[in-house]
């Protein structure tokens, strides 16, 4: 029963797409991330996915319209929604990110991006 200084955790990685674990609460990971670019289109068949952007704007696809999240602002995504998290201009955006520690990275999609295990900081 610490307190974690996210500015601290943020520190201590730079790759893009590539969530670190920070915290454990029952079966939820809590994860930061750095995002740039463009990701991969995927969904959860089980879990929900909520996102918290910490730093800059997210753009959130979603087949039918895209919603803007902005800092200090949260977009859940459903289980089985096909979704497609980017960035503009070159930002980089940090996020967090609160989803089931079962949670497949990028659901049954394969890709270069695809993590298959978050450091833990």
């Amino acid at each position: 029963m610490k307190t974690i200084n996210l500015k601290e955790k943020q520190s201590k990685f730079s790759k893009h797409w590539h969530p670190h674990q920070i915290a454990v609460v029952d079966n939820m990971q809590v994860l930061l991330a750095k995002l740039k670019g463009d990701f991969v289109w995927h969904a959860h068949e089980n879990e929900d996915e909520l996102f918290q952007v910490l730093k800059g704007t997210l753009y959130m696809q979603f087949r039918d319209r895209t919603e803007i999240v902005k800092e200090g602002e949260i977009i859940v995504v459903p289980k089985g929604v096909e979704h497609c998290p980017r960035t503009e201009n070159d930002e980089v955006v940090e996020v967090l990110l609160f989803e089931k520690q079962s949670i497949l990275h990028t659901g049954t999609v394969i890709d270069e991006k695809t993590q298959t295990e978050y450091p833990k900081i």
